[in-house]
């Protein structure tokens, strides 16, 4: 029986895209460098990454599908800060960002890394951002690498 695992470096001329969430820059931003500091560590090209700047986590699946349809990235990263509040927003927001970005990896077969954190306080957010808990952009980045290889090898 074969046997099929992805790793960590990334297809010849591959192009990755980053979709950030201009919404909470300050855990943003740390995310869209630990991406980008994780795909120049893996042999990809700071010209082969696209960065797209969205308004905020909800737009995220709508620019993941236009970018996914178009066909020139082998995956996509998808990085924004959605944090509780007093309302249901937070949740509408997270889900339907998580979803919406679901249904894009789906529907059109591209690898799009949820690195969307969704936590209860900016203290939670810093942590998941280049703190205590590492970098959730480094991770989504090195899961698009994978998952870019893993799909390259699959008869």
């Amino acid at each position: 029986m074969p046997h099929f695992e992805g790793d960590l470096r990334a297809p010849q001329s591959a192009r990755f895209a980053i979709i950030a969430s201009r919404w909470n820059p300050r855990i943003t931003e740390r995310l869209v460098d630990g991406a980008r500091q994780a795909f120049a560590a893996h042999g990809v090209n700071e010209q082969a990454v696209d960065v797209i700047r969205v308004p905020g986590a909800w737009e995220l699946p709508v620019i993941a599908a236009r970018l996914a349809a178009a066909g020139a990235h082998v995956a996509i990263v998808a990085l924004g800060c959605v944090v509780r509040g007093d309302t249901r927003h937070y949740a509408q927001v997270a889900d339907g960002c998580s979803e919406g970005l679901m249904r894009v990896s789906l529907d059109l077969r591209i690898p799009v890394a949820n690195g969307v954190l969704a936590v209860d306080t900016y203290e939670h957010a810093e942590a998941r951002a280049g703190g205590s808990h590492g970098n959730k952009g480094e991770e989504a980045a090195l899961v698009a690498i994978e998952m870019a290889n893993l799909l390259g090898k699959l008869p």
